[in-house]
């Protein structure tokens, strides 16, 4: 089997979204937004995803924009609702259907440089699943999945009781400032992320929403500012996904961390412009950065 460059693997969900302004049911998950983020970019890459055959239009659709996609049965598609108030920042969630975990069984031939791995809940992918790929290839994680626990549909947030475990075979962490504190019990982002880092984590990405991002490698930090969005904010759904589609996809070109962090905020400012995911190209990000280097939110650092 060919070696990819990215291999992302992560369940594709039925999604609600319900804003201030509408109310929109779409595909979704971490598997959805960053496979639809790299289907315009020059990379080779492929998606593990698992789902019911009633939801296997939207593999159907990412196969039709060229993403090669292997689609491991399931009994169920995980059904996410997602609401949002006028922060486009924060969102409750309620998952409704869950979807069967991915096994080591299932990615003995899957073969990638670097696996970015989505899962959704605790139980997606086992831990001896990220240590056999971290033997193949650099493991990405977002950690969003590890901190939910589902009670009576509610998704609640947890502290991840592997994480000690686990973390010593990830090469790029995603969190956001908020499962940043749960992991590491430290509020401080700077301090957290050297947490992080002293658990074995070699590249600590925290995304801070519109305050922009701060990623911690090698003892040193970068500091990546949001752009400010051309039109309204319209749908925040997928844009830390993208994000991270957006950096690894500069990675492997061989890009500077913080230039990689500026082309994943930049993809995220064209994604959050309208609903559904990214369906620009490396060349509209581009464009974005060199007409807008000097119209950034300004940070909090």
């Amino acid at each position: 089997m060919n070696r990819h460059d990215i291999c992302c693997i992560g369940h594709i969900t039925l999604d609600k979204v319900e804003t201030t302004r509408s109310v929109v049911h779409m595909a979704g998950g971490t598997a959805f937004y960053f496979s639809n983020a790299l289907a315009g970019m020059d990379v080779s890459y492929t998606l593990v995803t698992a789902l019911a055959p009633t939801e296997m239009q939207a593999v159907a659709d990412l196969r039709a924009k060229g993403v090669e996609v292997t689609a491991l049965p399931s009994a169920h598609t995980v059904y996410f609702e997602n609401i949002y108030g006028e922060d486009p920042d924060h969102r409750t969630q309620r998952v409704l259907q869950t979807a069967d975990a991915f096994t080591v069984g299932q990615l003995n031939e899957v073969q990638a440089r670097i696996f970015h791995l989505g899962p959704l809940l605790a139980s997606d992918i086992p831990v001896d699943l990220i240590k056999t790929l971290a033997a193949k290839g650099q493991v990405s994680l977002d950690a969003q999945g590890y901190l939910r626990k589902v009670e009576n549909h509610q998704v609640l947030a947890v502290d991840w009781p592997d994480k000690r475990e686990a973390l010593p075979y990830i090469h790029i962490l995603k969190t956001n400032e908020s499962e940043m504190a749960v992991l590491t019990g430290q509020p401080d982002i700077l301090k957290g992320a050297k947490i992080l880092a002293d658990w074995g984590v070699r590249e600590v990405v925290i995304t801070l929403g519109s305050l922009g991002s701060v990623i911690y490698a090698d003892g040193s930090f970068s500091y990546i500012q949001a752009y400010i969005p051309t039109t309204s904010v319209v749908d925040a759904t997928g844009c830390g996904d993208t994000y991270m589609a957006g950096y690894l996809y500069q990675r492997t070109k061989g890009a500077a961390i913080q230039d990689a962090g500026e082309f994943a905020a930049a993809m995220a400012t064209l994604k959050i412009e309208s609903s559904g995911p990214f369906t620009g190209t490396r060349e509209d990000v581009m464009n974005l950065l060199a007409s807008r280097k000097d119209k950034v939110y300004v940070g909090i650092f």
